[in-house]
């Protein structure tokens, strides 16, 4: 019995100690996932000696008994060895997410943490450090590129004797104007050895500068050599023509376009925009001295030289060629108008519209190719101006047609503005504008004309409002000032507010009309500005709306008051139109305020206007009228204010 209780204590013992040998396992695996989640350096306690044991000799192993063991404190475990700790790798900098090969992706897998992985790892940090760690530059702030000034320019290599031949080639072209007009004068030579001497020299400079460009250093004065030659050619075709009458127009049109395309063409192939302006420029300042004058003529030769040089204004971005070519003809046109005189020419009429509508042409045509070119766009800009100038000075009716002719033809291209691009659009809008408003100044006259004006403002602010475009919106803004200011002068003026005059009915009704129109203006305008995004509302920006507004009272008073006069002639109908004028405009801020209880909008001009309705009665119904107008005035503007008072309180109580 003994032997029996003997080994079943025994048995006992050791499943004591398993136990307690299983605890101390699990306090290190705690022990250590606590340190690596916190990052600190793992402290590994040694388990005890049987821990470290198979299984099968830990069995073996004589236990103590569990008396004692309870008895003997625990004894502090031994530290591992450094070395037999595992090893953290070292902290790396974060490199790019790399996959790993495939062969050894898988942490089971007995070459993950072998060589493959070592080596493949070292290789993804050496480029990362490639890759990343580039040397950094030093800062250097932004300095912008110094200015050349016109000393520095002429003090470099070469400038001086750039500066030399174009200086000699214009005096050499100029010495050639001197000669031919000295030969005419004294009658030296015959007409046709003069027009064949002028060929063959011109020819000969071209050639001459042909020959200099074939080396280097002899490219300089060939620029100059060969625009002289150019200059003299265009010269020579001008006074065949115009001086001569060896040619007819046409032919020498055709040959002078023969000439300008083979200086630009030698331009483009020496790739020298000096050239090709200096070719055009000859051309432009000769062409007066030979023709004498400016006259339709000089027109037609510049616009050929313009036309001439468009090829080169598609294929080359040269603003100087097309500034030199382009605002000639303008220039010369408007000289042209203005030597004729009153009463113009037909020749003088057709040259204007052909130098505007090619200006315009090629403007078009240009910014098509490069949308925002300046050149284009100041071209197209003044292009209709050589037209309205020649206007000014034709009859009624021949003025109408033209202004009116290129007011359509710019109106289309700004109705076309979704093809264009940039400000083509919109300059194409304000130029088509000015030439409608000179039509309708033109065209109308006395009442109509400003009547007219406001009502294509409030138009143009419709359209405004459709296309989204504010260059409409400026327009009718331009269009009603105008309109305005002639009304205030002629049709409505202050006066008819204070002064009793006996004015005919047809007066009576066409002032009515404008006034009519302001009204309706002043209502649109800023209207349409507020839906635009121009204008903020009444409560936020009130200078703009309180101008409308007085213009609005304006424009609706002098309506008031002609009908007044329209239906009872003399004083009782003034004072009759000044009491409806203050009743009316104390109804107006009723129906406003009552409006106006959840539009602050409506309410600040509801309030604006009880203001001006007060002000009315004191500072001049007080004084201007007498008798039961006053009476009538005070008590009827009273009473509604009183109302509109009471029913406004009672809105504002019920909300």
């Amino acid at each position: 019995m003994l032997i029996a209780m003997t080994t079943d204590g025994d048995v006992l013992l050791r499943l004591a100690g398993e136990i307690d040998d299983l605890g101390a396992r699990l306090a290190r695996v705690g022990t250590e996932l606590r340190t690596v989640q916190s990052g600190a350096e793992p402290k590994h306690e040694e388990a005890p000696e049987q821990a470290e044991q198979p299984a099968a000799q830990q069995t073996e192993q004589p236990r103590q008994p569990a008396e004692q063991q309870a008895e003997q404190p625990q004894a502090e475990q031994p530290q591992v060895p450094h070395q037999a700790l595992p090893q953290q790798p070292p902290v790396q900098p974060q490199m790019p997410q790399q996959p790993y090969p495939r062969y050894f992706t898988h942490p089971q897998h007995p070459q993950y943490q072998g060589q493959y992985h070592q080596q493949y790892q070292q290789a993804q940090y050496a480029q990362w450090q490639q890759q990343y760690q580039q040397p950094q530059q030093p800062y250097r702030p932004y300095q912008p590129a110094p200015k050349v000034s016109l000393a520095e320019k002429l003090g470099k290599e070469g400038a001086g004797s750039r500066l030399l031949a174009w200086i000699g080639g214009a005096v050499t072209l100029l010495g050639i104007v001197l000669f031919l007009v000295l030969a005419i004068q004294r009658g030296w030579f015959g007409p046709l050895p003069r027009v064949i001497g002028g060929a063959v020299l011109g020819a000969a400079l071209v050639g001459i500068g042909l020959r200099l460009h074939r080396t280097p250093a002899g490219r300089t004065g060939a620029f100059a050599i060969a625009a002289t030659g150019i200059g003299a050619l265009y010269l020579d075709a001008i006074a065949a023509t115009t001086m001569y009458e060896y040619l007819p127009a046409y032919a020498g049109l055709a040959i002078g376009l023969l000439i300008a395309v083979g200086g630009l063409l030698l331009a483009v192939r020496w790739k020298s925009s000096l050239l090709a302006t200096a070719v055009v420029l000859g051309c432009v300042v000769c062409a007066p001295i030979i023709t004498q004058g400016f006259t339709p003529q000089l027109v037609a030769f510049l616009l050929v030289v313009q036309v001439a040089s468009t090829p080169v204004q598609l294929r080359q971005s040269w603003p100087s060629v097309a500034v030199a070519a382009g605002i000639p003809p303008l220039v010369a046109s408007v000289f042209s108008t203005a030597f004729t005189g009153l009463g113009g020419s037909t020749a003088n009429t057709a040259a204007a519209l052909a130098a505007g509508g090619t200006g315009l042409a090629l403007a078009l045509i240009v910014t098509a190719k490069r949308p925002g070119d300046a050149a284009a766009l100041a071209l197209l800009a003044v292009a209709p101006a050589p037209s309205l100038l020649a206007a000014l000075f034709l009859p009624k009716t021949s003025a109408v047609l033209v202004t009116a002719s290129v007011a359509l033809v710019l109106l289309g291209v700004w109705a076309a503005g979704q093809w264009l691009n940039g400000w083509t659009g919109d300059l194409a809008g304000a130029a088509g504008l000015l030439a409608a408003l000179q039509t309708t100044m033109t065209l109308f006259d006395g009442s109509a004309r400003s009547a007219i004006l406001i009502g294509e403002g409030v138009l143009l602010a419709l359209v405004a409002l459709w296309t989204k475009k504010h260059v409409a919106l400026f327009g009718g803004l331009g269009f009603a000032v105008i309109g305005g200011m002639i009304a205030l002068v002629f049709d409505v003026p202050p006066t008819l507010f204070f002064l009793i005059r006996n004015r005919p009915d047809a007066d009576l009704a066409a002032a009515f009309l404008v006034a009519l129109a302001i009204l309706a203006v002043s209502i649109t305008l800023p209207w349409v500005s507020h839906r635009l995004g121009l204008f903020k509302a009444a409560s936020e920006n009130v200078v703009p709306w309180l101008f409308a507004g007085v213009c609005g009272l304006y424009g609706a008073g002098a309506m008031v008051l002609c009908g007044a006069l329209l239906a009872v002639p003399g004083r009782s109908g003034f004072l009759v139109g000044h009491v409806v004028i203050t009743v009316s405009w104390t109804v107006a801020a009723l129906v406003l305020l009552i409006r106006g209880i959840s539009a602050v909008n409506l309410r600040v001009i509801g309030f604006v206007l009880v203001g001006a309705a007060v002000l009315k009665l004191v500072l001049f119904d007080l004084s201007a009228l007498d008798g039961l107008a006053r009476v009538a005035a005070f008590l009827i503007a009273g009473l509604v204010l009183l109302g509109a008072g009471t029913r406004y309180a009672k809105l504002v109580a019920s909300r």
